[in-house]
């Protein structure tokens, strides 16, 4: 059987589920004790789920069982964490719930193993998020684009960070001569960083080394286009603020790499064509 090509994995149909633990049901009555402990009138194990759903060998049933033991344990797990939260300070959610001034936006991929929150230890309201394949920045995207506009000019955000992620399967699909359908346009963007950097990467004779450095490439050129909005240049041009990193993140060692762009010589540099503050 041909192996399946590097492009597919955005396609894949397998479902990653964490290993199973006690999870507490949803109806639970609980209390903090003196020492911030929780107790619980009672608890349950939710059946183990497999690993991976292989889909082509379960029968319907199985497979309904499945989704419906796997759509309820998100369920245990949040009446857990909110339990936990209220435990650890009881005015949590009251705090949560009077608004968001977080210092960041972040602008990452889609992809299900880079949690903006879990891998930077940001904790809920500190962080806008906008995620999508290969953490791109089009100009013509309005979800990305308000995202933007929102938080610079409303939420006042004083940091924005575009996140690759070295093993990026829209960066590999784009190395590649196929089509994809609908995912063409998209993956175009990616392929446009390789043109304007093709002498670069050319020399690179080791794929995976080319592969890693357009991750980084592409991180830089998508901090290039939130540098041409003119939200960031008129709040930048007035207040300061906001600043723009390009970071990668490891997936073999968990580690964020700052690319270290240099925000105000590449803001100098792309005002020479995009400058939108009104100001020579």
């Amino acid at each position: 059987m041909r192996a399946a090509h590097p492009a597919s994995a955005l396609l894949s149909r397998s479902f990653s589920i964490s290993k199973p633990r006690p999870i507490l049901a949803s109806n639970l009555n609980c209390a903090a004790t003196k020492s911030s402990s929780l107790t619980f009138s009672r608890s349950i194990q939710l059946p183990a789920l497999p690993s991976v759903l292989n889909w082509r060998t379960m029968d319907k049933s199985s497979i309904s069982t499945y989704l419906r033991q796997s759509h309820d344990r998100v369920f245990e797990r949040n009446a857990e964490w909110a339990a936990q939260q209220r435990a650890k300070d009881p005015d949590y959610f009251t705090k949560l719930a009077s608004g968001q001034s977080p210092e960041y936006l972040w602008i990452g991929c889609s992809d299900s193993r880079i949690p903006a929150e879990a891998i930077t230890g940001l904790e809920p309201g500190e962080a806008f998020i906008h995620r999508n394949i290969a953490n791109l920045v089009c100009n013509v995207d309005l979800n990305a684009m308000s995202v933007i506009e929102y938080a610079i000019r409303h939420l006042q955000v004083k940091h924005i960070v575009v996140c690759g992620h070295y093993g990026c399967g829209g960066v590999k699909a784009a190395m590649h001569p196929d089509d994809l359908g609908l995912l063409n346009p998209w993956l175009r963007n990616i392929r446009d960083v390789y043109r304007q950097h093709e002498a670069e990467l050319d020399t690179f004779d080791d794929e995976a080394r080319r592969y890693n450095r357009l991750v980084e490439l592409n991180v830089q050129e998508q901090c290039r286009n939130v540098i041409k909005t003119a939200a960031l240049q008129q709040s930048f041009e007035e207040k300061g603020f906001p600043i723009v990193h390009g970071w990668v993140f490891g997936l073999h060692d968990g580690i964020l790499k700052d690319l270290e762009i240099g925000f105000e010589d590449t803001l100098a540099d792309v005002k020479k064509i995009y400058n939108l503050t009104g100001k020579n």
